[in-house]
C-alpha cells in the first residue's frame, strides 16, 4: 500500500495495511499504527509515533525539531493518538529535555495550517481549528475547542470542555469548561452548548455556573472566591476541577470582560 514515488526509511516500523501516498518522506526512527492513512508530500520525522487509524493530509510535516534555541539534539518524541485526523499543512516539533515529547490525544482534528509547538500536550477529542499557532508548552484538556486564527501563549494551560472563539489571543489560562470570548480574551459564560452535547444534565450545567458566578461576579477576589466555593457549594468533580485549576495557575486565569479594560488591567 506504498506507492513507489514514497521514500521509507528501512528502519521505521510501518504497520502492513497502512496507506501512504506518493511523494511522502518517512524516516527511520518512526512509529506509525495499523489503518493509517498518509497523504501525499507528508513528512514524518526521527521520533514520532502515530498511532492506529489515522489521516494525516498532504504537506503535513510531524517530528521536525522544536523551535527553540535551547534545544540541543537531545532524544525527544512526538506522539499522535488513534483516531486523530491532522488536516492540510499542519506542523508538530518534537519536545525538548522539558516535557520529553509533544503529544496530540485520541480522537483530535487539528485543521489546516494549525501549528503545535515543542513540549504541547494536547488532550483527547480536541478539536484545532484552522490557523490555530500554538507556542511551546501549552497543555489543553480533553474535549477543548480553540477556534480559527487563535494565538496561545508559551506555557498557557487551557481547562477540559473549554472553548476559545476564532481569532483569540491567549495569554492567560482558560478554566475549564467556560467560553472565552472577546479582546482582550474574558469570560464569556459556560460551554452550556458544548457541554449539552457531549451528555452534561442541567443540574450539573447550572452547577458549573453557579461556580462561576462566584468567581467572576461576587466581586471576590480569586483566593476569597476559591475559599466560598469550598465552603458554600457542594463537592463535585467539577467544583473540585475548577478549584484545582485556578489554585495551580501558573499565569493566571482570563478575567471577566469589562468594557475599555486593556490586556495590562
Amino acid at each position: 500500500m506504498t506507492h513507489p514515488y514514497t521514500y521509507i526509511d528501512p528502519n521505521a516500523r510501518i504497520a502492513p495495511n497502512v496507506k501512504i501516498d506518493p511523494f511522502t518522506v518517512i524516516h527511520g526512527d518512526v512509529k506509525i499504527g495499523e489503518g493509517t492513512w498518509i497523504g501525499s508530500n507528508v513528512t514524518i520525522m526521527d521520533g514520532t509515533r502515530i498511532g492506529k487509524n489515522c489521516q494525516i493530509f498532504p504537506g503535513a510535516v510531524i517530528g521536525a525539531i522544536p523551535q527553540d534555541l535551547k534545544f540541543s539534539g537531545e532524544k525527544t518524541f512526538v506522539e499522535v493518538g488513534d483516531n486523530t485526523t491532522i488536516r492540510e499543512f499542519v506542523t508538530i516539533n518534537r519536545g525538548t529535555d522539558d516535557r520529553g515529547k509533544t503529544k496530540v490525544g485520541n480522537n483530535c482534528l487539528i485543521m489546516a495550517y494549525s501549528h503545535i509547538a515543542h513540549d504541547c500536550i494536547v488532550g483527547n477529542h480536541c478539536i484545532l481549528s484552522n490557523n490555530v499557532q500554538m507556542a511551546g508548552h501549552v497543555t489543553m484538556g480533553d474535549w477543548a475547542w480553540i477556534a480559527g486564527v487563535s494565538a496561545i501563549h508559551q506555557f498557557v494551560h487551557i481547562g477540559q470542555h473549554s472553548y476559545i472563539a476564532g481569532g483569540s489571543l491567549v495569554s492567560k489560562d482558560v478554566p475549564p469548561y467556560i467560553k472565552a470570548v472577546r479582546n482582550p480574551l474574558s469570560y464569556g459564560g459556560v460551554n452550556s452548548v458544548g457541554l449539552k452535547r457531549r451528555g452534561f444534565t442541567h443540574e450539573k450545567i447550572n452547577h458549573i455556573l453557579d461556580i462561576y458566578r462566584v468567581i467572576f461576579n461576587k466581586g471576590f477576589n480569586t483566593t476569597q472566591a476559591l475559599e466560598f466555593i469550598e465552603e458554600e457549594v457542594s463537592a463535585t468533580d467539577e467544583r473540585d476541577e475548577i478549584v484545582t485549576f485556578i489554585r495551580e495557575s501558573g499565569r493566571g486565569i482570563i478575567k471577566r470582560y469589562i468594557k475599555g479594560a486593556s490586556e495590562e488591567e
